[in-house]
């Protein structure tokens, strides 16, 4: 009998027994020889807090506001390209799960299930996450149908004018032709009977939800992989930012910020808020962490903008630490995946669940008892 997961890495594992493999490893590998990604949870776990005590502590509150929404703690589900393969209508059934919770979700331009289809499977709206794609009509079509699904915020991805180089999926053929490549994730797939139930079969259709109406032929990975990759537009500059912000009315975060001279470019824009990030170490390999470069950004930006961080975000003492260098809150992706591909609905509610329990826990020991409270003077440094 297996024990029960009590971590992201306990999710992680069960993930790992149950996802035919290529599809483990695309949610679980980065770019390049993975510095990057390893990085982003090393120095988050570097960090340590300083423990204070006596301090009256009987009422700590997680409560927050992130995009102008109330949370029930500082954290958002990150959008997650392909998650419905990773379970059955997957988006849909982290989007329910995050409303019970009370953070928000991201829906990914390239998740599985449609805008319509979250929305009706939440009891809250969700925000999408949108990426520049050369065919501008396609684009328009996506912000339309987003806000007809009651969506307010956007998160607009700016740090992929191409796709990173990630060894993992080349490895596994994804996006080549040919029988070798075909034969393999077969053999993957066919190791795992419970995926094929559950999530091929039941799941159905396993199309590309928000492109439905504009690839209406690509219900194959790789013929979807080729198309994405060529629709990436490497040619949008901050030009292409204003063309973007005159025509979405909503709250407007742009994702992928790493440096201040872009954070200070994003708000002569007029953005609402940026999302410290580097793809969770997906696209440029070394980059540094996002955790170590949360500082500069913050410092840059003031309170002109709101700024949120992903990448290296394991537990609730992660999120303290986010919160402590200047984020107003995180956005996790991995963690989520993995809980819902391992357990389903019930593994997720538990991973918030315990991360809301483990932040209260630090603010506690901390001396804290409001969000708004976390700040630098928490962290233990050397």
């Amino acid at each position: 009998m297996q024990a029960c997961p009590a971590t992201s890495e306990d999710y992680r594992l069960q993930a790992l027994r149950k996802l035919p493999r290529f599809l483990f490893d695309y949610i679980d590998g980065g770019a390049g020889d993975e510095r990057t990604l390893a990085a982003n949870v090393a120095d988050m776990a570097s960090l340590r807090l300083r423990q204070r005590v006596l301090v009256d502590v009987e009422h700590v509150q997680t409560r927050c506001q992130l995009a102008g929404e109330d949370c029930a703690l500082p954290l958002a589900l990150a959008p997650v390209g392909l998650a419905g393969l990773m379970a059955r209508r997957g988006e849909a059934q982290a989007a329910r799960t995050a409303a019970k919770l009370g953070v928000p979700f991201t829906l990914s331009t390239v998740g599985i299930c449609s805008p319509e289809e979250v929305r009706a499977a939440s009891a809250a709206p969700f925000w999408f996450q949108l990426y520049m794609l050369r065919d501008r009509g396609v684009v328009q079509a996506l912000l339309d149908q987003a806000w007809a699904a009651d969506c307010r915020t956007l998160l607009f991805t700016v740090d992929l004018p191409q796709p990173g180089l990630r060894h993992r999926d080349v490895r596994h053929g994804l996006g080549s032709t040919g029988l070798r490549p075909a034969l393999l994730r077969t053999l993957q797939v066919l190791a795992r009977p419970g995926w094929v139930a559950n999530v091929a079969l039941r799941g159905r259709p396993l199309t590309f939800g928000a492109l439905t109406h504009q690839l209406p032929s690509a219900r194959n990975l790789d013929a979807f992989k080729a198309w994405v990759d060529a629709q990436f537009d490497p040619s949008v500059t901050w030009a292409d930012l204003g063309w973007l912000r005159s025509r979405w009315q909503g709250r407007l975060l742009l994702k992928g910020i790493l440096e201040p001279e872009d954070a200070v470019s994003a708000l002569h824009v007029g953005v609402d808020g940026l999302v410290v990030s580097n793809h969770g170490g997906r696209q440029l390999d070394p980059a540094a962490s996002t955790i170590s470069k949360l500082p500069a950004v913050v410092a840059a930006v003031g309170d002109r903008a709101e700024v949120l961080m992903d990448g290296g975000v394991r537990s609730g003492a992660d999120i303290f630490k986010a919160l402590a260098l200047g984020a107003r809150g995180v956005l996790t992706g991995r963690p989520w995946v993995w809980a819902l591909a391992g357990a389903g609905e019930p593994g997720l509610r538990d991973l918030l669940a315990r991360w809301q329990r483990e932040l209260q826990l630090c603010m506690c020991l901390t001396g804290v008892t409001r969000i708004s409270d976390i700040n630098h003077h928490h962290l233990d440094r050397p």
